[in-house]
């Protein structure tokens, strides 16, 4: 799944002419609709998305092959995969989540605290979902710049800097 990139979900059905509820997960939440053909997580279908208007918490779109309430009810939770060819390149200090589950987790002095997991948003900046061992449960790192001070994707690491108490 690495060559693909998670750039939405569907929320269910919009209406009852097929037109399904989609929230985009890019920055600019119309830009979902220029990658060319979604994928489904598994692959097995891909879809090409026409949006037809904004509505609360997403756009309304209308997808290829979707025409009921009932086609479009049965996608409901289904995440879009845009290749990651058609994506566009990011500035230095920005990442895409799915780059960064799967990488290591180092603290400063290079003890291994665990790995990503997850990139969790609660509005208030984004959190890494850290699992690791001696942990008990996942640990929430905020990624700022002041707590996560390198991200190196191409060793797969990440070196951390996380409040004190955090990891104890």
């Amino acid at each position: 799944m690495a060559d693909r990139v998670c750039v939405g979900a569907i929320a269910g059905a919009f209406g009852v002419k097929g037109e399904v509820r989609l929230k985009s997960f890019c920055a600019i939440p119309e830009d979902i609709a220029s990658y060319g053909e979604l994928f489904t997580e598994d692959g097995a279908r891909a879809f090409t998305v026409e949006i037809s208007r904004p509505v609360k918490n997403g756009l309304a779109v209308r997808l290829n092959g979707i025409a009921t309430k009932e086609q479009a009810d049965a996608l409901k939770g289904v995440r879009l995969m845009a290749d990651r060819h058609r994506m566009p390149e990011l500035p230095e200090d920005e990442f895409y989540h799915a780059d960064l589950i799967g990488l290591e987790v180092r603290d400063t002095g290079g003890n291994l605290l665990g790995t990503v997991r997850a990139v969790q948003e609660f509005g208030a900046g984004d959190m890494l979902e850290i699992h690791g061992p001696g942990l008990k449960t996942t640990v929430l790192l905020p990624f700022t710049r002041e707590a996560v001070p390198t991200v190196d994707i191409a060793s797969g690491r990440i070196v951390a800097d996380p409040p004190e108490g955090l990891f104890e």
